[in-house]
């Protein structure tokens, strides 16, 4: 398996969170390419590099930016979403924490790209830490007079998830820079609703910086035709190095977690691995065997990439226990908006508790199926449709772990 850290490339140098060292393995030379490139040249060349988002969806980079008006009046803005609530995600918290200045060389670029002069960087609540050395990065790169062209804001905020990035950039807009302060009860202003905002997950905005220095071809060098460069896996479960590790799309995935991981626990056989965090459908072990890490591998076995939060469960798992730890998250984060995702993430969370609890029977499978169709499709956002894949997923390829803990009569 050959090395491939594109975004990884300081997380082992010392102290590369700091601004001196960073500058000393390169840190910001990207930008001397703003002399040669306009930002449509910037874009175009995201393009050719055919980076894909980092978040979860896999959708062209370029295409959302290409979107971003290059005249008018109204000022856009770009969103950093750091939020990673999913259970099994950890990456963009190693951008962060081990190289911050190569995340704000992105957003300097991508600014420059979608004529953006404020970047809010959304940080879920309990990183605290994390948000702490990346103020402290903020800062050096303020007083080095790296942001006189853009203003960048960070916002701690509950964890969305899903549906709060609006209300939390609104609130991180509040007196910051410039902008106006809101009084109690006060209306949003009427910019914050008619203005252009591009929304990119961290480690897609800290990809940019090796594209643009570097070329779209050395990009596309690495990864599969599709599914072009790298990703930084997040490992964890019963392997005996979890950790975050970045790999080149197309990796066999059993190469990967014996390689990364070190193989499963203990000498142990592997059961299952939910492939990019707990939105995405669960595998069993012999789909694992010649399965590939790319966008196109994992959509075509009915799964997805997802964030890349691998999660890998040994032959001891209890896969009906694993679903509830699942669906006690989903049950929890819904927010109550559409009935099925509001009703049927607490009914299909007691109706598991109830098998988990050797009171089930057979009907209480075929309404969990039931409930997973009714979720699909049928809400505003995603989030009940991900609940959907995953009841599905565990359902029908260990059905007979299900069944096996039902009621005896």
């Amino acid at each position: 398996m050959r090395e491939c850290k594109i975004v990884s490339k300081k997380f082992e140098i010392e102290n590369a969170h700091t601004l001196a060292v960073a500058k000393k393995h390169g840190a910001y030379a990207s930008l001397e390419k703003l002399k040669e490139y306009s930002p449509l040249e910037i874009i175009n060349i995201i393009q050719e590099s055919k980076l894909r988002g980092k978040g979860g969806g896999g959708a062209s980079a370029a295409e959302k930016w290409a979107l971003m008006p290059q005249t008018g009046d109204k000022p856009s803005f770009l969103v950093v979403n750091c939020d990673e609530s999913e259970p099994g995600t950890f990456k963009d918290r190693q951008i962060i924490s081990k190289d911050p200045h190569l995340l704000l060389e992105g957003i300097l670029l991508t600014c420059y790209a979608i004529k953006a002069k404020h970047a809010y960087i959304y940080i879920r609540g309990e990183y605290f830490q994390f948000q702490k050395i990346l103020q402290a990065a903020i800062d050096e790169a303020y007083a080095e007079g790296l942001l006189t062209e853009c203003d960048i804001t960070i916002h701690r905020g509950a964890g969305a998830y899903i549906c709060g990035e609006k209300s939390a950039l609104l609130e991180s807009m509040e007196g910051k820079r410039g902008h106006p302060r809101l009084k109690p009860k006060q209306k949003e202003p009427e910019w914050f609703f008619n203005n252009p905002a591009l929304v990119n997950n961290v480690e897609t905005i800290a990809s940019v910086p090796f594209i643009v220095q570097n070329g779209a071809e050395v990009y596309k060098a690495f990864g599969t035709k599709q599914s072009p460069g790298t990703l930084l896996f997040a490992m964890s479960g019963h392997v005996e190095r979890p950790g975050v590790y970045e790999a080149e799309f197309g990796t066999s995935m059993m190469e990967y977690i014996n390689h990364f991981g070190g193989g499963i626990k203990n000498g142990k056989k592997l059961k299952a691995v939910i492939p990019g965090g707990v939105s995405c459908g669960v595998l069993t072990a012999k789909e694992c065997e010649n399965l590939t890490l790319d966008y196109e591998a994992l959509r075509h076995i009915g799964s997805s990439l997802g964030t890349g939060g691998m999660i890998i469960m040994d032959e001891d798992t209890d896969m009906i226990e694993a679903l509830k730890n699942i669906l006690e998250f989903y049950h929890e984060e819904s927010c109550g908006q559409c009935t099925p995702c509001r009703e049927g993430t607490g009914w299909s969370d007691k109706l598991v508790a109830k098998i988990l609890d050797k009171r089930g029977t057979k009907e209480d499978i075929d309404k969990l199926l039931e409930i997973a169709d009714t979720m699909d499709g049928k809400t505003i956002c995603v989030f009940a449709p991900s609940v959907s894949i995953v009841i599905v997923s565990f359902i029908s390829k260990f059905r007979d772990e299900f069944e096996a803990a039902l009621c005896v009569k």
